[in-house]
């Protein structure tokens, strides 16, 4: 006898940027779709299981979170090799793992759902008779790349990479050389781009594809992506556009920085941070520190040790300043900007800070889970792109939403200076920000929309528990007749 709810198991790869979208699908499936959910995650190491999502919780948790065995990829690749190297690696040497604890539940699963880094697994899918999904954690845009990605032609390839030409996505925004992935980026690494072209073939075989986007924020690229005369010629699968989908507001717990927050004026801070992966070198973490400074508006800035190719690097953790300001900010920064800027090492609460009536802008690396979280509380945006798609991602914001600025050259390009840093933070803060807050508001309106009961992004999740659904019976009946 089959379950009589569908049964959906999420594989989310390393890092919160895959985790905490796989775990707010989980929710919306479990919560608004009826299916019971079992999410695996792999990790590079038990870390993990220090987030809230972990612990017991206060109410009772739709979901079964299982934290499979950290993997030793230590003999299959160098220590050296990109981070996506190293995530495409670890996912394959899990699939095992995965296929183990499937085959030992008493029901078979109805569907497997897989971020981008997992689409080995979709052959455990079909092993087991699950219907098969991808989940993209980025934008349609991002999608629309990475499906097209083996179809590009040598030439398109050698004016994209060598010439710096841009390329042409069918139906799409074409991706200029400045906004690239680092992919393109990198002429040595060929393993890395046979895997994105294995990856952009294994998607599209998917049953179907969801996407942390909504349909009124990409409507261009999302119909491109079903039009037999561009994208979908080579997309087999049914897209689903089910965002967006960001972390809720947590618990209210008094802490030093909302503390900080609640006697500030409206609107009047920018947040200033750059996700658990991004950093900046020593002489960028100054000139960002002045910049602030210059700017005369009230920011909070989460910061972390400068990453650099010197010798300063061993002695982050010394201070060269009677107020405790740390040897990689300008001598005395701390106390300048004691009465209107606050300095938290490390972490910050990012979804309440966000979400706090005193933010008027977000200085960030465009990472997706990060910015999906500035739009769905109306909050225009600095964009600072620094590795992955976040290149893609800041373009996007700047040029087509209209909601950020961005500096004039790439922040890995070059060191971006002071001055220029004080203006940014200006026109998001000042009169030039009005008009993209007004903006971002718009999106904001419509992205809880989407979520609502009869909303795109609903009606979309909806149709994938239908099918899901019809998956059940079928199984339900072929094991009575059996």
């Amino acid at each position: 006898m089959q379950n009589t709810n569908p049964h959906a198991v999420l594989l989310a790869s390393p890092g919160m940027g895959h985790f905490i979208p796989a775990v707010e699908l989980g929710k919306r499936l479990a919560t608004h779709h009826g299916f019971d959910v079992t999410v695996f995650v792999v990790a590079a190491d038990a870390s993990i299981t220090e987030s809230p999502l972990f612990k017991p919780p206060r109410t009772p948790n739709p979901l079964n979170l299982v934290l499979l065995p950290p993997v030793d990829i230590s003999t299959h690749v160098d220590s050296t090799a990109s981070v996506v190297t190293q995530l495409v690696i670890m996912m394959r040497e899990a699939l095992p793992l995965l296929r183990a604890a499937i085959s030992a539940m008493k029901y078979h699963p109805t569907t497997l759902i897989v971020d981008m880094f997992g689409t080995e697994a979709l052959a455990i899918a079909e092993e087991f008779d699950m219907l098969k999904y991808v989940f993209i954690t980025s934008t349609a845009w991002f999608l629309a790349v990475t499906v097209h990605f083996p179809y590009i032609d040598e030439e398109a390839e050698h004016q994209h990479r060598v010439m710096k030409m841009p390329l042409d996505i069918p139906g799409c925004r074409s991706l200029r050389y400045e906004d690239t992935l680092d992919l393109f980026l990198d002429q040595t690494d060929r393993n890395l781009f046979s895997a994105f072209a294995r990856v952009g073939m294994e998607i599209s075989n998917a049953d179907g594809i969801l996407v942390n986007t909504w349909q009124d924020l990409e409507p261009l690229t999302l119909r491109a992506l079903e039009n037999e005369k561009f994208l979908g010629q080579v997309m087999k699968a049914s897209v689903y556009p089910v965002g967006p989908l960001v972390r809720p507001i947590g618990q209210s717990s008094k802490s030093e920085v909302m503390d900080w927050l609640d006697v500030q004026p409206t609107e009047s801070v920018i947040y200033v941070s750059f996700g658990s992966g991004g950093t900046l070198s020593v002489k960028q973490t100054s000139e960002l520190a002045w910049g602030l400074e210059l700017s005369q508006h009230r920011f909070i800035w989460v910061v972390r040790p400068p990453v650099d190719g010197d010798a300063s690097a061993n002695f982050f953790n010394v201070t060269n300043s009677h107020d405790g300001t740390p040897s990689y900010l300008p001598n005395g920064f701390y106390t300048r900007i004691r009465n209107r800027g606050m300095v938290v090492p490390m972490w910050a609460p990012q979804t309440e800070i966000l979400a706090h009536k005193s933010i008027g802008g977000f200085f960030s690396h465009c990472g997706w889970n990060s910015t999906l979280e500035s739009m769905v509380n109306g909050v225009p945006m600095v964009a600072w792109p620094l590795y992955a798609e976040q290149q893609m991602n800041a373009a996007m914001l700047a040029e087509e939403l209209e909601v950020a600025v961005r500096p004039k050259i790439q922040p890995n390009a070059g060191v971006i200076e002071r001055e220029e840093i004080a203006g940014m933070v200006r026109r998001v803060m000042e009169l030039k920000g009005n008009e993209m807050r007004d903006k971002v508001k718009e999106l904001q309106r419509s992205a809880n929309q989407a979520l609502m009961q009869g909303g795109s992004s609903y009606n979309s999740l909806s149709r994938v528990s239908k099918e899901c659904e019809l998956k059940l019976h079928r199984l339900s009946a072929m094991a009575l007749g059996a």
